[in-house]
């Protein structure tokens, strides 16, 4: 395991009065490799924490269970506020970009490079893979940013998704945009799927009280709509954050991370 910063030269978006504790190794990129000489697929995990910090539980915990089920795996350190939109955005493509750069380095297999997030890290997967190529918000550095930051797959878990609604988490808004309301229908992520959009995976609680569970019900109507294929898993029971399964004592939701595997699984992993 170790920590490498995504760029290694000047940083899109950069603020050094933003060098608070949660910036502080941020944008940085942290390795859970397989060590055996195979190659394989990987995910990179973008952690929730509502746009202002990232939550631990759902970084290397999630990482080390993917690579009990032999899938190497990335954790994201992505810009948390004071920043604001794309400077997160940025650090998403650039993870990717750098994982499918660095493929020979790390015996990825560069067809399989897939995104994972939770919560407001969900959000951020899920813009990744709408917005990977547009240059409008996505800024070219250097010779890592020619490779396609398209991902193979999505897994969203109790994803933030929708800016414009009712059941919008308004704490990632306002962290990720403030008052900025002509980016809400832009970063409103079930207004912008496409046929271009990737196999996903999505599991919600229907009790969640911090992101409504309606979040991934909107976004799998979106899927539905343009064809792409996806898998929805709503449980009844448990909270907001819940993590990985191991921590989950709640029957049926305990079961989401067999269920992932199993569907990774389907996807060539």
């Amino acid at each position: 395991m170790s920590k490498k910063r995504l760029w290694n030269g000047d940083i899109p978006y950069f603020e050094q009065k933003f060098q608070n504790e949660e910036n502080m190794n941020a944008p940085y990129i942290t390795d859970y490799i397989i060590n055996d000489g195979k190659k394989r697929g990987c995910v990179i995990i973008f952690p929730g924490g509502g746009y202002t910090h990232r939550a631990l539980h759902e970084g290397e915990p999630i990482a080390k269970w993917l690579n009990e089920i032999g899938i190497n795996a990335f954790v994201v350190d992505y810009r948390v506020s004071p920043y604001m939109y794309p400077a997160a955005l940025n650090d998403a493509v650039r993870a990717v970009k750098y994982v499918k750069y660095n493929a020979c380095k790390y015996n990825i297999d560069t067809e399989k490079v897939s995104v994972m997030g939770f919560s407001a890290g969900a959000h951020l997967a899920c813009l990744e893979a709408i917005y990977y190529k547009d240059l409008s918000c996505i800024k070219i550095t250097d010779e890592i940013d020619n490779e396609c930051a398209k991902p193979h797959s999505l897994i969203l878990c109790y994803p933030v998704v929708s800016f414009s609604e009712d059941f919008s988490h308004k704490g990632s808004i306002e962290r990720l945009i403030g008052e900025d309301d002509y980016l809400i229908e832009k970063l409103s992520c079930e207004k912008n799927i496409s046929s271009d959009i990737p196999p996903v995976f999505i599991w919600h609680t229907a009790e969640d009280k911090s992101v409504p569970v309606e979040n991934s019900l909107s976004l799998a109507a979106a899927l539905s709509s343009c064809k792409v294929p996806f898998e929805l898993h709503i449980f009844p029971y448990g909270r907001h954050g819940l993590g990985i399964t191991k921590c989950i004592d709640i029957d049926g939701v305990k079961n989401w991370s067999e269920m992932c595997k199993d569907w990774l699984k389907r996807q060539g992993y």
